[in-house]
């Protein structure tokens, strides 16, 4: 018996928790760390900042409000890009 082909991913993509130390968010059904020491841009956002983000596709977060966009590889692999902004 063969399996049928997976759906596509219907979940929202969500924050799911934020600490002192960065925040936690669901992704297809995969859980990523955002951690402040890597990500400065978000250090001092409200929650209701950091909640207000979209994704045009699949492997790209825009949060408006705070001008930050970034691609799911920078989320996985920090130490592999350069911070530019202070």
């Amino acid at each position: 018996m063969k399996s049928l082909k997976r759906g596509k991913n219907i979940s929202k993509p969500e924050i799911t928790n934020i600490s002192q130390h960065g925040f936690w968010m669901l992704i297809a059904g995969k859980e990523y760390f955002l951690p402040f020491d890597d990500f400065p841009w978000f250090r001092n956002a409200t929650i209701s900042q950091i909640s207000d983000f979209e994704m045009p596709n699949q492997f790209h977060i825009y949060w408006g409000n705070l001008d930050v966009d970034l691609s799911l590889d920078i989320i996985e692999h920090p130490e592999k890009f350069k911070l530019i902004s202070k």
